[in-house]
């Protein structure tokens, strides 16, 4: 899924899933988040030892830019495995024997784990989209192997919910205010707004050993401006049928993106890591 503030639900909305990988922006939205967050996401892979001959377990893929990396840490004697409810931006590496990432449609809640177990099961911006997260995490924790290690990286929009942190004057608000209406339709369909502080708690609460958690928050980033664009031409059809924005704001909104002079940031990203004894 991979979406900053997916994909492990269902992509309708009675299941809670805001925003359609079916969706062009999609593609542009991936790319914006690889661009973000796969620096951190792979320091802490590389941390946790990930290489040559390591099975992984990408949960909510989304686009192929966390397989990829994968693909190359493990080497032609591992193996990835990639997963998501709609894998149509999920690119796979040469089919035959030695074919190193393998794409499945997979729901995380719902679907028995892929045949395991794993060195890393790694979620990214996943589980705060998905209804029933704790069944979620439960799956992905019998997936590991012992000594195998679980990233769940998550947003926490509730710890800081400004999409411009220096609301400086009315297109800082204007940014604001939509972004605002944006949390109301994730929290609608069932999101967590606080999860991602949540997780050092429940990886303790679930057995594994070594807990550990830092946080990423993206300022003023180039990306952080083409998410942003992207985001918004997704759900504006959703912003204005429920009366939190109008067509006209949502154009004032994205002229004032357009401009690269607004000073966005995302929520912030909560990784923490963990070992099954």
């Amino acid at each position: 899924m991979d979406s900053a503030d997916g994909g492990a639900g269902r992509p309708d909305e009675d299941q809670g899933y805001l925003l359609d990988n079916r969706q062009t922006e999609a593609g542009i939205r991936f790319g914006a988040l690889a661009e973000l967050f796969d620096p951190s996401t792979f320091r802490h892979v590389d941390r946790l030892g990930i290489g040559p001959g390591m099975r992984c377990w990408e949960v909510g893929a989304g686009g192929p830019s966390v397989p990829e990396g994968l693909a190359e840490r493990v080497g032609p004697t591992g193996q990835v495995i990639a997963t998501d409810i709609d894998v149509s931006w999920t690119r796979t590496t040469a089919s035959g024997p030695d074919r190193v990432i393998e794409v499945r449609r997979h729901d995380v809640a719902a679907d028995p784990p892929p045949p395991g177990p794993f060195d890393l099961v790694h979620a990214r911006l996943v589980l705060v989209h998905v209804p029933d997260r704790a069944e979620a995490l439960r799956r992905m924790i019998q997936a590991l192997r012992p000594g195998g290690w679980l990233l769940l990286e998550d947003a926490d929009p509730g710890l800081q919910p400004l999409l411009c942190p220096d609301e400086s004057g009315p297109e800082q608000r204007l940014a604001n205010r939509l972004r605002s209406g944006f949390r109301e339709l994730m929290a609608r369909r069932g999101a967590d707004l606080a999860y991602g502080r949540t997780l050092p708690r429940l990886l303790r609460e679930a057995g594994l050993d070594d807990v550990c958690a830092d946080a990423y928050f993206p300022v003023a980033s180039p990306a952080c401006t083409v998410l942003e664009a992207a985001t918004v031409r997704q759900i504006r059809a959703r912003l204005v049928a429920a009366g939190l924005a109008t067509d006209e704001e949502i154009d004032q909104h994205l002229g004032h993106v357009a401009t690269g002079r607004l000073d966005l940031a995302t929520a912030p990203m909560i990784s923490a890591w963990a070992r099954r004894p």
